[in-house]
């Protein structure tokens, strides 16, 4: 099954200083049949003015993955963490038995970036941090890896879930297979551009949901950029 849902039926949470996209159920946003994807629970897609952000906030029981495109996200947390992710770095926060932090964009230009939760493999994992620059926004027709759990790869960041992120940029009539598994979830999120997965066409801001399937084959029609989710088949609940 490739099922893609328009970027239309996204849920849009404007705050004035935040503009948000909300994937799947969130904040004020229910649907009961909008609650996760595989142990993806969260996909938001925010907007975050000019010297504007998060106050400080608790979490606990999630991988929170935080992936920037454009700008600069001022982060402190209860760990002691005090850092900046720039465009082209990747954060993963481990909130198990409970953190606290915040996110400012302490810029005179506006931030945008992809925020993703995951329930994790197990409860009561300690509070941990991870950062990385991955430069994923300037390779070009390949699939990059910015966070594994699944321990095929090396040097990226971890993230407890049997789950990758991969990004792509990919040119115009160039193509990408990603080879999963019956056994498997996929999802796609289209950054920019138009795709072709599985013969399904894929705009700017659409998702994608597969399972029961040996592989995504993907095809641009013009250049593209998208994320690509790797994620276990079972549902994640606690």
């Amino acid at each position: 099954m490739v099922n893609v849902i328009s970027a239309s039926e996204r849920y849009h949470a404007s705050h004035g200083w935040l503009n948000s996209y909300f994937l799947f159920s969130f904040a004020e946003h229910y649907d009961m049949n909008n609650l996760q994807w595989g142990p993806l629970r969260v996909f938001n897609d925010d907007y975050i003015s000019a010297k504007s952000g998060f106050p400080e906030h608790a979490h606990s029981e999630m991988e929170i993955v935080t992936i920037v495109l454009e700008g600069q996200v001022s982060h402190t947390d209860s760990l002691g963490n005090k850092t900046v992710i720039s465009a082209g770095e990747v954060q993963r926060m481990t909130t198990g038995t409970g953190v606290s932090h915040s996110e400012t964009n302490h810029q005179d230009s506006d931030l945008h970036l992809y925020q993703l939760w995951f329930i994790p493999n197990k409860k009561g994992l300690s509070p941990s941090y991870e950062q990385k620059e991955v430069n994923f926004l300037k390779e070009k027709n390949t699939l990059l890896p910015l966070v594994t759990g699944q321990k095929v790869l090396e040097d990226i960041v971890y993230i407890n879930s049997n789950s990758t992120i991969y990004y792509a940029n990919l040119e115009e009539e160039k193509e990408i297979d990603f080879k999963t598994s019956p056994i498997r979830k996929g999802f796609i999120y289209v950054t920019s551009g138009e795709i072709f997965v599985n013969g399904m066409q894929v705009q700017k801001n659409d998702q994608v949901r597969s399972s029961d399937i040996d592989a995504l084959r993907i095809r641009a029609t013009a250049d593209s950029s998208f994320i690509l989710i790797d994620l276990p088949g079972v549902e994640a609940n606690y």
